[in-house]
């Protein structure tokens, strides 16, 4: 399937409480778990599922671990959140095989389940909404081919080593440099998506590598990390992230970033929320919702250059082309 292209308003959006408090009484009750508090992708989700739950009239609610990326505290949340019984869940696992057992637990408490953004590796769901990783790595990756012009050597500074949206996103990385044989790839390290991480990573390749001409990092905060680094050492690189973050979109404006690749948070928030509410109304759904794979860069950044905070949600109907 495709999606319409959109148009975001002016309108504000009200983020709603982030605290495990009790749901409100009016409209349908939904919890809505992200991985943490850090990443600015899962911060626009939440906003996105907030515009959509005001829309719509329905209540939500967030889950995040407070340590970034808590496998066992996103397990306690789940298990805090089935005793609430809300009446739907949308659900991003920390770890796609670590939380099969909390998906298992909500299908046993027949509570319906949305999984969004990162696929978990089994369980029973409405739908699906996310983007191809793969996709947008192989996607991001041409593109530092085509400035590099087929030339030089690059270093990728991956994610979470083991979890699938790493995996997928550095294999298409990895395929769009095979097309180049004048492309060397001199490092791939982890900066786990953390910005200080990446920029502590960056640090440590600049003193090895004299010659460094590119850099790919999985999301938009590491390669923060990579361009502080750079410029912390007065040496310059053609830099590269994913998710489509405003920062980055700032940092492509100001010369910095040459792109991102739009993973698009705020609307994965915006059709996962409405998916849930939608399937508790029994009105028509798409089981699988995919993202066209997208780069953004000095060209075309215009219609990103809003902040979260101040975008709405679609209408379903223009959002979504079967």
């Amino acid at each position: 399937m495709k999606m319409k292209t959109w148009i975001y308003s002016a309108m504000a959006v009200v983020m709603s409480c982030g605290s495990a408090s009790s749901f409100a009484q009016s409209g349908e009750r939904v919890a809505v778990f992200t991985k943490n508090q850090t990443n600015p992708f899962f911060q626009a989700f939440r906003l996105g599922a907030d515009s959509a739950a005001k829309q719509m009239n329905a209540q939500v609610i967030h889950y995040v671990p407070t340590k970034p990326d808590s496998i066992p505290e996103q397990m306690s949340q789940v298990e805090d959140v089935i005793v609430k019984k809300p009446n739907a869940i949308v659900f991003t696992p920390v770890d796609y095989k670590a939380l099969v057992p909390a998906v298992s637990k909500m299908n046993a408490a027949k509570i319906p389940v949305v999984n969004a953004t990162d696929r978990s590796e089994s369980g029973t769901f409405v739908a699906f909404v996310g983007a191809s990783d793969y996709k947008l790595g192989l996607e991001t990756g041409n593109t530092l081919v085509r400035a590099l012009n087929g030339k030089g050597n690059l270093v990728i500074i991956e994610g979470v080593k083991g979890t699938l949206t790493n995996s997928d996103r550095v294999r298409g990385f990895n395929d769009a440099i095979k097309q180049a044989p004048g492309i060397k790839i001199l490092a791939s390290q982890p900066g786990n998506y953390q910005r200080l991480q990446a920029l502590q990573v960056m640090e440590n390749l600049l003193q090895s590598h004299p010659q460094l001409d590119g850099v790919l990092a999985a999301n938009d905060a590491m390669a923060s990390g990579a361009i502080e680094a750079l410029e912390g050492a007065n040496r310059k690189a053609l830099v590269i992230g994913i998710n489509g973050t405003k920062e980055a979109v700032d940092a492509i404006k100001a010369g910095k970033l040459l792109a991102t690749g739009d993973y698009n948070g705020f609307l994965q928030g915006c059709i996962a929320m409405m998916t849930a509410i939608r399937d508790l109304r029994k009105l028509p759904i798409q089981k699988e919702v995919i993202f066209p794979a997208m780069v953004i860069d000095k060209n075309n950044y215009q219609p990103f250059d809003t902040p979260i905070e101040s975008r709405s949600c679609p209408k379903w109907e223009d959002a979504i082309k079967s």
